[in-house]
């Protein structure tokens, strides 16, 4: 029914997009200058047409997180979401350190392999982070940017340098305790009852993936993603932000701050929404990006 890669977990989803999503879930070998054996990456490709769409998933998280966004874009053109390098169920080979560096140099692996033509890349919350890096250091690769509650402001957080053992290990359990997870759920969305016994099982499943507390606690060990505020300003490609009015996770300042210091740059405020606009309000997160994807 599910892939072979994917968790035996799978059969808890209960949404028919959830399920459908996961069915399409790829898996293909991208070769990195990171290690001599490739990396199984996992993937979904839904559409065609257009300039193609790449979704980039957040902390913690895997490609499910577009289920409801990804299939409204793909009606209209070529839409990807990808799991980053030590992410979501790509996989996690602890011989390749996990850091910024080192995902951004898989994710342009994974683009050259599978997709190798300008995107427009969309990143959510960390995956703004990594969008934006993306764009940076590739910007031949990128057409249009699109920022959704994205992370990439503040600095690296202190709590990597006290990731030693047992501490480490204590807070990756911490984090995969179900109560924790449906704290963080709810508090996502204004409309809390979108926090349902689906959305849990689609934010768990990857947990169950070989290594998932080892590769989180090498990334926060590594600082993940800091302010990239001195270095945002140099985008050049019309960039497009998207935020929830009522985001609680990373407040709302962020959003006119990226307007700010990006100079091609749109910003779209979503009402009656939180941290996840493609999971609470994705018909008009996608109206949004389409508009975006469609203009000249």
């Amino acid at each position: 029914m599910f892939p072979s890669y994917i968790p035996a977990e799978a059969s808890n989803l209960t949404e028919a997009q959830s399920i459908a999503l996961t069915k399409q879930i790829k898996q293909v070998a991208i070769p990195t200058p990171l290690s001599k054996e490739d990396v199984a990456t996992t993937y979904v490709h839904q559409g065609s047409g257009g300039t193609p769409i790449l979704l980039i998933h957040g902390f913690d998280s895997s490609l499910l997180e577009f289920r409801r966004l990804l299939p409204i874009l793909a009606a209209q053109q070529s839409t990807y979401a990808v799991d980053l390098l030590g992410f979501g169920f790509t996989q996690r080979n602890l011989e390749i350190a996990l850091n910024s560096e080192n995902i951004k140099t898989h994710l342009y692996c994974f683009w050259q392999t599978v997709i190798q033509q300008p995107v427009i890349i969309v990143g959510a919350s960390m995956g703004g982070a990594a969008a934006i890096d993306f764009t940076l250091n590739y910007p031949d690769a990128v057409e249009k940017l699109v920022l959704l509650d994205s992370a990439g402001l503040a600095k690296q957080p202190a709590i990597g340098k006290f990731m030693f053992s047992p501490i480490d290990t204590f807070a990756t359990e911490f984090l995969r305790n179900p109560k924790i997870r449906q704290s963080i759920s709810r508090s996502a969305y204004f409309d809390r009852s979108l926090a349902s016994l689906d959305a849990q099982a689609c934010a768990a499943l990857h947990l169950k993936c070989f290594n998932w507390n080892k590769s989180l606690i090498a990334f926060t060990k590594s600082g993940g993603y800091g302010s990239l505020i001195d270095k945002i300003s140099t985008i050049q490609q019309p960039t497009l932000i998207i935020w929830g009015r009522q985001d609680k996770i990373l407040g709302i300042k962020d959003a006119v701050k990226f307007q700010r210091a990006i100079s091609h740059s749109k910003l779209v405020w979503i009402d009656r929404c939180g941290h996840v606009p493609h999971l609470e309000k994705p018909d008009t997160t996608a109206t949004e990006i389409l508009s975006l994807a469609f203009s000249s």
